[in-house]
């Protein structure tokens, strides 16, 4: 059985360590805390995107993949995601140490930080499908047992993400509300959650609140730049019906001092290649 959903006030900080102890400047820090995101331009050069866009173009269409880790699109063979890209796929498991990255991520985090989970994000032109408003945390929470809010998302944008080919959107603040979901997670849920999300998503009346509260606002920004997010703001997708794809790196880095356990509410782990348990700091 579920339980009724509840909008609770978040009990963990956003930013866990010094705000000057890292790569991001004080009113960097200070507008992640604020709204659970931020849109760092320029941070990779043309020749860096277009290495490792070559790098993604080779895992997806190398072959040699292990086909647990490849999410098409629902009723298509068009990949939607490929997991783990960080755990030996030549250049593209270089990426999440880049202190470009990894260093923001210590700087929030205020600790030593390990991947998490890594995907090659793609939303080709007319087939990329729409991700449902979500929080990851309650995802990590519930079935992979991450135990508290000191994590985060870093995309790097491998294509211009523009409003019409399906970039992020994302309710500013709404970080500082956790959302619970009446639905109670299935077993194996993930086989269908990451293709289609039905379970651990959020109810429309507390969507709702949420945008009256918040708003919505849509991270576009050119190639080679690094949108970091919270792991509790609550975000979604639209469908990409433009001509122009989207593809993104992807990688999810979590505190040392908050590694996963047991789920707190799923009857079984997620695959290790979904919810990494090697806490190897980066």
């Amino acid at each position: 059985m579920g339980r009724p959903p509840e909008l609770l006030p978040r009990v963990d900080p956003v930013v866990h360590g010094p705000a000057t102890d890292g790569p991001l400047d004080m009113g960097q820090v200070a507008a992640f805390e604020q709204n659970g995101y931020l849109t760092v331009p320029g941070v990779f050069s043309p020749d860096e995107v277009e290495g490792l866009d070559q790098l993604l173009s080779d895992l997806v269409n190398g072959g040699d993949i292990d086909s647990d880790q490849v999410i098409r699109e629902p009723d298509s063979a068009v990949i939607r995601s490929v997991f783990a890209f960080h755990e030996g796929y030549g250049g593209l498991a270089d990426v999440p140490s880049d202190p470009r990255l990894a260093g923001v991520a210590r700087q929030l985090l205020g600790s030593d930080v390990y991947i998490h989970q890594s995907r090659v994000n793609r939303k080709p032109g007319f087939r990329g499908k729409d991700f449902q408003w979500h929080s990851d945390f309650e995802t990590w929470h519930t079935e992979d047992g991450m135990p508290r809010m000191r994590c985060l998302s870093a995309v790097v944008a491998l294509t211009d993400n523009e409003p019409w080919n399906g970039s992020l959107l994302v309710m500013p603040g709404s970080h500082k509300w956790f959302v619970t979901c009446p639905e109670p997670t299935p077993p194996a849920n993930h086989e269908h959650s990451l293709k289609v999300q039905e379970v651990g998503v959020p109810d429309e009346d507390s969507l709702t609140t949420l945008f009256d509260r918040h708003g919505i606002d849509q991270c576009t920004g050119t190639a080679g730049s690094v949108l970091f997010f919270d792991c509790n703001l609550m975000h979604g997708s639209s469908t990409n019906i433009s001509p122009l794809p989207r593809r993104n790196l992807f990688m999810v880095f979590n505190s040392v001092e908050n590694t996963i356990g047991d789920p707190f509410s799923a009857p079984q782990r997620r695959p290790e290649h979904i919810a990494s348990r090697t806490f190897t700091p980066v």
